[in-house]
């Protein structure tokens, strides 16, 4: 009898573990593989820092100036890399790229209006990145035999070796600071000939920067010491966290220094006028 009792208890939990199981088997679901042990919302839901506002009659001083990010300096790699985009990151080119031609939420100008009046199409845009050349390569079908093909050739995010910014500097005596904001960046390729050698820089298009500041809001930058504090691109323009020189400045003439002063003598009026704008702060407070 007392076998007997044992032979149902077992019974009776065997049953009930194999519906719990099934219960568990059911309710559970497959675990997607993870980048990181936690998941990252910041960056992706992050809204740009809003400006201060500035009263035309509080600004006492200003000075407009054009600068040159050099993507080959180690200071602008952040900017420059990956040159492919990959899981959580992609460059400032790529990132452009994708606003203006998938989401819409980037406006691209012509290369010589630096006062956005001249807005491009996406069509218009695509030519820019997209060129078609011809190639004579060996039929496939027939060896020996030479076709000519068109071969694609897009500019992509490793040909970008520039950005050029233009900003206002200003001193507001309302809030007493020397404040800066950056109008638009423009993004330059190499200019090479048919044999691959470079020659010069190659303008692409302006983007107007208060416009896109929720779309570099919401894409991170690699940061060398941790990466659980990546910050966005609006944080690097934000912070000035890029490696600069001053190529113009307003000016009667509207010409650039490099149409009066050439190599060291360039490169000490650039540092002769980033010197002036410090010194103007300056000089506004007395000890």
């Amino acid at each position: 009898m007392r076998t007997l009792n044992c032979i149902v208890v077992m019974l009776i939990a065997f049953v009930t573990g194999d519906k719990a199981l099934a219960q568990v088997t059911a309710n559970s679901t497959v675990l997607k593989p993870q980048q990181t042990v936690y998941s990252k919302k910041h960056i992706g839901e992050k809204n740009p820092i809003p400006y201060a506002n500035v009263r035309e009659a509080d600004v006492m001083w200003s000075k407009r100036v054009w600068r040159v990010i050099n993507l080959k300096e180690k200071f602008n790699l952040p900017l420059y890399y990956p040159t492919a985009p990959i899981k959580d990151r992609k460059s400032l080119f790529d990132v452009l790229k994708d606003g203006a031609l998938k989401d819409s939420t980037v406006t691209c100008f012509s290369p010589a209006d630096d006062e956005f009046q001249i807005p491009l199409s996406k069509s218009e845009v695509e030519a820019l990145l997209i060129q078609w050349d011809s190639a004579m390569i060996d039929n496939p079908e027939n060896p020996g035999e030479q076709i000519n093909v068109k071969v694609k050739n897009e500019i992509t995010s490793e040909d970008i070796t520039k950005y050029w910014i233009k900003e206002d500097w200003f001193f507001d005596k309302q809030r007493s600071v020397m404040d800066v904001r950056i109008l638009g960046i423009l993004v330059v390729t190499a200019k090479k000939t048919e044999s691959g050698e470079i020659v010069g820089d190659k303008p692409l298009f302006w983007v107007y920067f208060p416009e896109i500041r929720p779309v570099l809001a919401n894409n991170e930058v690699y940061m060398r010491h941790n990466d659980a504090e990546r910050r966005s691109f609006d944080d690097i323009f934000w912070k000035r966290m890029f490696s600069s020189y001053i190529i113009k400045e307003s000016n009667v003439y509207d010409r650039y220094i490099m149409d009066y002063a050439m190599g060291m003598d360039g490169l000490l009026e650039a540092e002769k006028i980033k010197e002036e704008i410090f010194e103007f702060e300056h000089d506004f407070w007395h000890y």
